[in-house]
């Protein structure tokens, strides 16, 4: 069988109408908004502006570029729910995670800023004077961000980017733009530098594909699958152009016998956001002797998830972002395969139900290839040396979960598995001050954390001599 290319980790080559942006409300199909799409003069032009404000910005002493980032955060926080019900009637997310998302984004602005005046060199000891280097701008940075969580992921590039000094042009999503277009609006309203954050909706093949190709933009950062990843740094390479790639996922959730199986066993380690997050704990692994168990478990709450319109207060699932997602997703699952399943909605809305296929074969498509919707598999496992080897049988390695009460089989299963980002007895994988990123074909680079800033800059080495000239 053959799967269409997942939309999201989303891929940036766009639809085949190239029109203006229509922007749909997931639950019910409803149109939200239509929205100008950006084309390669006026991606051009962006980054003309971005260069000039860019210049500016860096002049700024560090405490005055990190009070006005404190600033533009204060200036978030004041429209969490303005930003949250956008992120709901455009992304389709249930209101709770919509308002974590934006207080994400305001809280790394926080971080951000805490790191301007941070953004330190070293003195190096060198004989014949002195050696001290210092991290530089790289000048303008462009930012391809997902549709799966579009203000969070558009601001783990934008907002460390703009607090090393640079200027960032965004290019958000073809279904998601409306947070990131207010959240540049926001910039403006908190005294941000003109053109310094700028947003242009677009199509990945016209608009995402100029930006890549400008040769002003020193920096592409691209949250999206694999295959447009691999594209992005393709056209990167012809100009020796720095990347950060956050790309596909496969995340296996190891779960050993000695486990607490109900905690381990969560379906919303799969199911929140609809299963439309590249961290999902997608390949449930289980031991074997415990694998019944873990299976009864599933089926009973995957019949409680209750699955509907994001502003209902019972709904604890929603739905996927386009009918186009859903076609994908049903492609991995045909209607007679073993499968444990909950319910979905009939009528208008991108719905699927939740899903564990519980006979799948480890080589399998469903099991090796990022479905990107709520639907997981269900493997059993002999030991700890099979747990690994089905654990990194997959071309990703971006996170993950160990669940186990032996810690030394815990150190050594995290030690040995080749994942970016793994956690033992939790499904946790991103905060703002850790880095984030995977191995192999998840991406390249790292997000977040105490090197954020760095990540975004050039170190410049400079040697002072101490000794008279020579006579």
């Amino acid at each position: 069988m053959s799967h269409p290319q997942p939309a999201g980790t989303p891929d940036a080559t766009g639809s085949a109408d190239l029109g203006d942006l229509t922007v749909l409300n997931p639950a019910t199909e409803e149109v939200v908004a239509v929205v100008p799409a950006a084309d390669a003069a006026a991606v051009d032009r962006a980054v003309t502006r971005a260069t000039a404000a860019q210049t500016r910005w860096a002049a700024l002493a560090p405490t005055d570029r990190a009070r006005l980032l404190r600033r533009y955060a204060d200036t978030v926080d004041t429209h969490v729910e303005e930003l949250a019900a956008l992120e709901v009637r455009e992304a389709g997310h249930l209101p709770g995670n919509a308002r974590w998302e934006a207080g994400n984004a305001r809280d790394l602005l926080l971080y951000a800023a805490g790191g301007v005046e941070r953004l330190t060199g070293r003195q190096i000891p060198v004989p014949g004077g002195w050696d001290v280097t210092f991290q530089e701008p790289l000048g303008v940075v462009g930012v391809i961000a997902p549709w799966n969580f579009p203000m969070p992921i558009a601001a783990w590039g934008a907002f460390p980017a703009l607090a090393a000094g640079n200027a960032v042009v965004l290019k958000p999503a073809e279904t998601t733009p409306l947070t990131a277009l207010r959240l540049a609006e926001l910039a403006l309203d908190a005294g941000l530098p003109e053109h310094l954050f700028q947003v242009l909706p677009g199509h990945g093949r016209v608009a995402g594909r100029a930006l890549v190709d400008h040769p002003g933009v020193a920096k592409i950062v691209f949250t999206g699958s694999t295959r447009t990843g691999r594209e992005v740094m393709e056209r990167c390479a012809r100009q020796i152009k720095r990347v950060t790639l956050e790309l596909g996922g496969k995340s296996p959730n190891i779960v050993f016998a000695d486990a607490d199986l109900k905690a381990a066993a969560d379906p919303f380690s799969f199911l929140d956001n609809s299963g439309q997050d590249c961290c999902a704990r997608t390949r449930v692994l289980v031991q074997e002797s415990v694998y019944d168990e873990v299976a009864d478990h599933l089926a009973r709450e995957l019949a409680a998830v209750v699955v509907g319109d994001p502003t209902d207060p019972a709904t604890t699932m929603g739905p996927l972002i386009s009918r186009q997602q859903v076609e994908r997703v049903r492609s991995f699952v045909p209607d007679d395969a073993p499968a444990l399943r909950g319910g979905a909605p009939d009528g208008p809305g991108f719905w699927f139900p939740p899903t564990v296929l519980t006979g799948e074969r480890p080589d399998s498509a469903a099991a090796r290839e990022e479905i990107f919707g709520p639907v997981a598999v269900l493997l059993p496992f002999t030991d700890e040396q099979d747990a690994i080897r089905l654990a990194d049988d997959t071309p990703y390695g971006l996170s993950g979960s160990v669940w186990t009460r032996d810690l030394g089989r815990a150190l050594r299963v995290t030690q040995a598995v080749r994942a970016g980002n793994l956690s033992v007895n939790s499904h946790s994988s991103v905060r703002y001050w850790t880095p984030f990123g995977g191995y192999r074909q998840s991406g390249v680079g790292r997000e977040l954390g105490p090197d954020a800033l760095t990540a975004f800059t050039e170190t410049k080495n400079v040697f002072i001599s101490t000794e008279g000239p020579a006579q």
